[in-house]
């Protein structure tokens, strides 16, 4: 992929890194044990939340960082990188990850070790790729085990918890057969109710 159509990807990078304060290339397993699911709660009307399902992960202090699951798009890598061979041969949709970073194709991928370059570990064997050049390589490599995704979703400290009391987004523990669902179409109304069924202990 060529990195000059979307010239923020290596400042989203590097802000990113500060922001967790990146030591290595990829954080240990044990660093991913505060993912959940998060899934939107019926009275969260926010139009770009509204109905979705987001992989989160604790950063520290109170951060959050996540990822939408269910959002897919109408475009393809290939239509959006025609250029670029291996992206016509990716025929699952791009999704929408989020409102933070939208120029930028990040990957979630599913795997037994760390992809390398800047990749977080969501939860044990999946991690998000930040990396332009290590996302081409997701690209040409392992398609089907991962999902790419425009933009990711970011929580300053305290804002994911003020959300949560607010009554925003049910928690449920994190899945990764979730992760690379395919379809996702459902997915949001089968998690919701059994959100429900679970709050109303039933």
């Amino acid at each position: 992929m060529d990195d000059r159509r979307f010239p923020l990807t290596f400042l989203i990078a590097v802000a990113f890194a500060a922001l967790v304060g990146w030591a290595t290339p990829a954080l240990p397993a044990e660093d991913s044990s505060e993912s959940v699911i998060l899934v939107a709660k019926r009275q969260l009307q926010d139009p770009f939340y509204r109905a979705t399902v987001v992989l989160t992960r604790s950063m520290g202090n109170d951060q959050h960082i996540g990822v939408i699951l269910n959002r897919p798009t109408k475009l393809t890598l290939g239509e959006l990188f025609p250029d670029h061979k291996p992206s016509h041969l990716v025929r699952d949709p791009v999704y929408v990850g989020g409102p933070t970073s939208t120029s930028v194709i990040f990957a979630i991928v599913q795997r037994h070790d760390s992809p390398g370059g800047k990749a977080l570990q969501m939860m044990p064997e999946v991690f998000m790729v930040f990396e332009g050049s290590t996302v081409d390589q997701i690209i040409e490599k392992q398609p089907a085990q991962a999902r790419f995704v425009a933009g990711l979703v970011a929580w300053q400290p305290g804002e994911l918890r003020d959300e949560i009391k607010r009554g925003a987004w049910y928690v449920l523990n994190a899945d990764p057969a979730l992760v690379l669902r395919k379809p996702t179409e459902g997915m949001w109304e089968e998690l919701v109710r059994r959100a429900e069924f679970s709050a109303n202990g039933i």
